[in-house]
């Protein structure tokens, strides 16, 4: 045999030889699962919530007009910007009829005022009458009783012939005469009493007409009034869309038409957004918030939560859930106020806005990434069942028990991957609270995400972490 035969024999030998040792390999590595692992380790656990939203103060007043009809803009006393007082002029409207209707209602109070003046002054003339003819109606009895004493003596005189005849006439025609005098004293009292409540009645007339003045003077000054627009409370004018000259609407909401401008109270500056309905929970009054700014860049400003709003809000529509009679399968936030500290001063109402409320904290906890963390059904963990069990039949109620999710992760024990089930706790970002199940420093599956998603309890593993790891282990 030749020398060139022979090596070409041997070569096919050693490529035979090596065959069979890779297939011997591959067949010993058959069914073991390459996996990538990490340990449990104890560190600082925050968790946060995040969510976006705008800036906005905790007060504000978007002021429209309170005119009867639509009016025109003739003047507008103050910039966007501008720092105002409450009880301050901001605007003027139209107010040529106001102006007259209130002069003309002026013209009308004063009128009415001099008739009740006048009226005053007649009823105590009446009143001064009346004393004047009670005093003459008293004088003139008073003679009557004079009278009627000389009468009575003349009489009696007369008839013991102790006095002329003429006498007694006299006497006599003196009595008639002051009975007469009282009869006119009483008529006379009795019509001045008369013309006093005549008097009495134009009085009161006149004090209604004075009062029904005063009203209409008052309803025109509050219509004219209304063509003013008063700052209803200190603060800055953060939004002035409109010129003089334009004519504004009363009475129409959310309309362009209606709002002059907007009195904002920047003494406390919100940051207003929207928390996901899986995570309002979690959220608490006066917890702790980090706030960052779109527009002031590389600086984060602290805060507290302030208000939490109870009515779900739809994402699609910015709508309230209750109204709307579709919203059970669209997502849904909620509304929660976070109150800054010490905001700079170039801040700006509706500039965009990021909190993360920081709603637990834990120190040196046992955690795990969260990506390690999966669901096995109970059944799934248990050996297979016998053939004496299958002969039975189905058991409703162990099949429920087999259904049961359990929460746990893979920990590498002897080669093989064992599922062992944990109490979990709060959720950092990468990181979650394990409270039972877990000591410190076992080795437990990390990935990759399908593994974990199908790996087999008591499967055959072969840890890879080659790759870049998915957390630095301690």
């Amino acid at each position: 045999m030749k020398r060139k035969t022979k090596v070409i024999l041997g070569l096919i030998l050693l490529v035979l030889i090596a065959g069979a040792a890779a297939a011997s390999y591959q067949y010993s590595q058959k069914g073991i699962v390459a996996v990538q692992t990490g340990r449990v380790m104890r560190q600082d656990l925050t968790s946060v919530v995040t969510a976006s939203g705008e800036i906005k103060p905790r007060n504000y007043i978007n002021i429209g007009t309170n005119a009867m009809s639509p009016s025109r803009i003739t003047e507008i006393l103050v910039v966007e910007g501008q720092s105002v007082k409450k009880n301050q002029v901001l605007a003027r409207l139209e107010s040529v009829q106001p102006e007259a209707e209130v002069a003309a209602q002026r013209a009308n109070q004063s009128s009415a005022e001099a008739e009740s003046a006048a009226a005053e002054a007649s009823l105590r003339a009446a009143d001064e009458n009346i004393h004047t003819a009670e005093a003459s109606l008293e004088r003139a009895r008073a003679d009557l009783e004079r009278a009627r004493i000389f009468f009575e003596r003349a009489k009696r005189l007369q008839e013991d012939k102790l006095i002329s005849r003429q006498e007694f006439d006299q006497r006599s025609t003196e009595y008639a005469v002051y009975q007469a005098a009282v009869r006119e004293a009483e008529a006379r009292l009795a019509q001045v009493k008369a013309q006093r409540n005549q008097t009495s009645s134009s009085l009161t007339a006149a004090q209604k007409r004075v009062a029904l003045a005063q009203a209409n003077l008052k309803r025109a000054a509050d219509v004219l009034q209304r063509t003013y627009i008063i700052s209803p409370l200190d603060g800055v004018v953060t939004n002035l869309p409109v010129r003089v000259g334009e004519t504004v609407v009363p009475g129409i909401q959310n309309s362009p038409a209606s709002l002059i401008m907007t009195i904002a109270d920047m003494s406390l500056i919100t940051a207003e957004v929207k928390v996901d309905e899986t995570d309002i929970v979690n959220v608490k009054l006066t917890q702790i918030a980090d706030v960052t700014i779109d527009a002031i860049p590389n600086r984060i400003f602290k805060g507290r939560v302030l208000e939490i709003g109870n009515t779900a809000i739809l994402r699609s529509t910015g709508l309230a859930a209750s109204q709307s009679a579709i919203s059970s399968q669209e997502a849904k936030d909620f509304k929660v106020v976070i109150a800054l500290e010490n905001p700079p001063a170039e801040i700006r109402p509706g500039l965009s806005c990021t909190a993360k409320v920081t709603t637990a904290t834990r120190q040196k906890v046992l955690t795990i990434p969260i990506q390690a963390l999966t669901v096995r059904q109970k059944g799934d963990l248990e050996a297979p069942a016998g053939d004496s069990v299958k002969a039975a039949g189905p058991n409703p109620a162990a099949e429920k028990a087999r259904k049961e999710e359990i929460q746990g992760v893979f920990v590498v024990s002897g080669g093989k991957a064992a599922f062992r089930k944990v109490d979990t706790g709060i959720t950092g970002a990468t990181d979650i609270e394990v409270l039972t199940g877990l000591d410190d420093g076992d080795e437990i599956i990390t990935g990759s995400y399908k593994v974990i998603r199908t790996l087999r309890n008591e499967a055959k593993v072969r840890v890879e972490n080659n790759r870049e790891p998915l957390r630095p282990e301690s």
